[in-house]
């Protein structure tokens, strides 16, 4: 870890998989320099904000140096404030190595041991408890990297890489770590930032990337199921609209139903299938129009990946000065944005699902794909299933950025509410993994049913490694845990990896 940037795929390497951390030579000198200039203002006559002043509506009492330390170690007990569910593993070391990307920029006034603290934590596999509620993302997220401070602090709750819940002081003593004393503007530093929330973002970006080339696949298995036309997708009708997410889609669809048989036996002169249901025909423009909300999603990242995030800060000069470059609000208009999007790609592929279930549409299959029909439910209740998640997508897709609420005595009367938005869209993510798998399990169900004609290689590639864990047609079965392979199968990229190993990168 450098001065510069970091990249969203180191981000998620960190948080989800426990890659080691270490700052360079160059990041360790910036940082030294900068708590020089902190140093220098601690000794001043004249107070300067979060140096030798109060926080928040109390900066304006003078904190003589004797106080000082305290003051710090108030700073972050006192806003280590969070209540409810513990915040997942992958969030906390997310917002911790966010946190600790800002301090090695030189920009903080931090001590070298503080920022070789966070790396310590994170190479130990030690994660602060962090609760669900508490940030309104402005001052950045407060509470949260508080309770991540207070673990470096030697205070608080931590679990171990095996889950095992902690006292902090010990764990630390365990790995041979010794607890931060913070002085001057460093409690400040810990947690004035967008960390959380953006850590967030950048895990939800790595998840939509995968689910929406598992949406395309789904949506040529549905297509295909259904004997729907591919005739759709083709480039030059997808090159009349020139979004690139939508071009990106159908090129995914025409490569996923390449050679099917089943579309083949209805492509000659005599088929009329060019007014296919629009959750068939137009899945390329809302799974498109989804891939470019992610994509301005992952420039906004990008951006914030950059970002040194601190008030007050230090600049290259040595000046201190305040700033308002804490507040969430690019961070959350987007996290806010991914959740429409993930709602309504659920949308469809609940529709896409309903309609194999109904004699009227799904063109000659049984009634819910059942194997006795009225003795037999079939799929019926996993659309349900579907139905109510998709319904949950859209109550989750009613934007938190729009809900400012005053705090601090209205020093902070406008506040970005982007850790909550961002806690939604985890459970948007989530729901839409769920809506993809009963799609996908449902599909496959009908491609068996229409033998003896074959699908396509990769949506048959997509069918077997179902079949490894789900049994073909048949008598009603327990379906909960059918679904719940199949949301495995999504969520660890086996669907995807199965039909990337006939068609090569989908896009």
């Amino acid at each position: 870890m450098g001065t510069g940037p970091l990249a969203a795929g180191d981000v998620v390497a960190v948080a989800r998989y426990g890659a080691q951390v270490r700052i360079d030579d160059h990041a360790l000198e910036e940082i030294a320099k900068s708590r020089a200039a902190i140093e220098a203002l601690a000794h001043a006559d004249i107070p300067h904000y979060g140096v030798s002043t109060g926080f928040g509506a109390l900066a304006t009492r003078h904190i003589a140096p004797e106080l000082r330390a305290q003051l710090q170690r108030s700073l972050v007990r006192s806003h280590a404030a969070g209540s409810g569910p513990e915040v997942e593993t992958e969030v906390v070391r997310a917002t911790a190595l966010l946190r600790l990307s800002t301090l090695a920029t030189g920009r903080t006034g931090v001590k070298v041991e503080t920022a070789q603290a966070y790396a310590g934590l994170l190479n130990a596999r030690l994660t602060p408890v962090v609760h669900e509620y508490g940030s309104l993302g402005c001052s950045g997220d407060l509470a949260p990297l508080s309770h991540v401070a207070l673990a470096v602090m030697g205070e608080g709750k931590v679990r171990d890489r095996d889950g095992n819940l902690l006292d902090a002081g010990e764990a630390l003593a365990a790995h041979g770590l010794q607890p931060v004393v913070l002085a001057e503007k460093e409690g400040l530093a810990l947690i004035n930032g967008t960390d959380g929330m953006l850590g967030m973002l950048v895990l939800a970006i790595a998840d939509l990337e995968r689910l929406l080339k598992t949406a395309d696949i789904a949506a040529a298995m549905s297509v295909e199921g259904q004997l729907g036309t591919d005739r759709v997708f083709a480039a030059d009708l997808q090159a009349l609209r020139p979004h690139p997410g939508q071009g990106a889609a159908a090129a995914n669809l025409r490569s996923v139903l390449a050679d099917s048989a089943i579309v083949a036996s209805h492509r000659g002169p005599e088929c009329n299938r060019v007014q296919d249901a629009y959750s068939l025909r137009c899945s390329p423009q809302v799974h498109g129009a989804a891939r470019d909300t992610v994509a301005h999603a992952a420039t906004v990242a990008g951006r914030e990946l950059a970002a040194a995030i601190d008030n007050p800060v230090v600049l290259p000069d040595g000046r201190v000065e305040s700033n308002g470059n804490f507040h969430g609000a690019p961070v959350g208009y987007v996290l806010d944005f991914l959740a429409i999007a993930v709602a309504d790609v659920a949308s469809i592929s609940e529709r896409r699902t309903d309609r194999f279930l109904d004699v009227a549409r799904n063109h000659g299959l049984n009634a819910f794909l059942a194997d006795d029909p009225g003795v037999d439910s079939g799929h019926m209740i996993a659309q349900y299933t579907q139905a109510a998640i998709v319904s949950e997508l859209k109550r989750l897709a009613v934007p938190a950025s729009v809900d400012s609420i005053p705090s601090s005595a209205m020093q902070e009367d406008h506040v970005s509410m982007g850790w909550s938005a961002a806690r939604k869209l985890r459970r948007s993510v989530d729901g839409l993994e769920r809506v993809l798998a009963v799609e996908i399990l449902t599909a496959a169900r009908a491609l068996d049913l229409r033998a003896p004609l074959e699908p396509a290689p990769a949506t048959d590639a997509v069918r077997r490694a179902l079949r490894t864990h789900v049994e073909g047609p048949g008598t009603d079965r327990h379906l909960a845990p059918e679904i719940e392979h199949s949301v495995r199968l999504v969520a660890d990229g086996t669907y995807l990896s199965a039909a990337e190993a006939v068609t090569g990168p989908l896009a």
